[in-house]
């Protein structure tokens, strides 16, 4: 049973869900437009874990977060091809087990945190939509 104004209602779970994406695909929309077209010297001020790849990866790494973003948001949006935003989802999240094992690699803890969360974040999308 659930309880009035909770979270457990339909429009409030697409409304969390709405904002958990926007929020995810605006921190992958900034995060891939670095990555993708700046300098590797400046992507590593931001991201020095990434100082063991080829600036061509790092740049594949940033067109993946990119498409990851529109996934996220644009196909509900404008309700054509609505699979792709759990795929979206799932690719982000598979990105963020990388980039923590990563992290993990090179003893960065709070790296680990920091992007097994954003994978939480992509697998409550992915489950929801």
């Amino acid at each position: 049973m659930s309880r009035p104004g909770g979270l457990s209602r339909p429009g409030n779970v697409n409304i969390f869900l709405w904002i958990l994406q926007a929020v995810l695909a605006a921190f992958f929309a900034l995060s891939g437009l670095g990555k993708a077209f700046q300098s590797k010297e400046k992507v590593l001020v931001k991201a020095p874990v990434l100082e063991n790849y080829a600036p061509g990866t790092i740049r594949f790494i940033g067109a993946a977060e990119l498409a990851g973003a529109i996934g996220l948001v644009l196909p509900r949006a404008l309700g054509v091809a609505t699979v792709l935003t759990p795929l979206a989802a799932v690719g982000i999240a598979v990105m963020m087990l990388l980039g923590a094992l990563a992290h993990f690699k090179r003893g960065e803890w709070l790296g680990v945190g920091v992007t097994l969360v954003l994978c939480l974040l992509a697998v409550v999308v992915c489950v929801g939509r």
